[in-house]
């Protein structure tokens, strides 16, 4: 059994994620494209301290695509651990803002589901299925593997 003092060593070095799912009128997903590294993924960052995960959802969304939302809930838990953190993946409304790209996403579009686009963040594939077809109840899962950045390092 794990003593209180390993938790807290390893939770120290823990930093809980968001990621928000958007969703036009046709049901597509909203993606940015990183230019580092230079892939598909959801809007999303780390929570910062003493901020709410869905505070930081919502300003992870205005900061990387523009659109300023409002979390109507909770899809999924995501465990990473051993190698990653924690994600909390939120279903949001578009309330305001327009969409755009910034410093962090040098490309937005909206992708069916089924459809989604290469190369992509492979954890997330799971995740938007999970907001797309789950019900009302928060979906919990583990998805261990290697980080985003060992499976798409930086180009040299």
């Amino acid at each position: 059994m794990l003593g209180p003092l390993v938790r807290e060593r390893q939770t120290d070095r823990m930093q809980l994620g968001v990621n928000v799912v958007l969703r036009d009128q046709a049901g597509r997903v909203l993606l940015a494209r990183r230019d580092r590294p230079p892939i598909w993924n959801l809007p999303g960052g780390g929570v910062e301290p003493g901020e709410t995960p869905w505070a930081a959802a919502v300003r992870e969304t205005l900061e990387e695509v523009g659109l300023v939302v409002s979390v109507r809930s909770l899809a999924g838990i995501y465990d990473r651990c051993p190698d990653g953190d924690p994600v909390l993946v939120f279903r949001a409304d578009i309330t305001g803002g327009t969409l755009t790209t910034t410093v962090e996403s040098v490309q937005v579009d909206w992708f069916a589901p089924d459809a989604l686009p290469e190369p992509i963040n492979p954890y997330q594939i799971r995740r938007i299925a999970d907001a797309v077809h789950s019900g009302p109840e928060a979906v919990l899962c583990h998805q261990p593997g290697p980080s985003v950045r060992s499976i798409f390092p930086d180009p040299a």
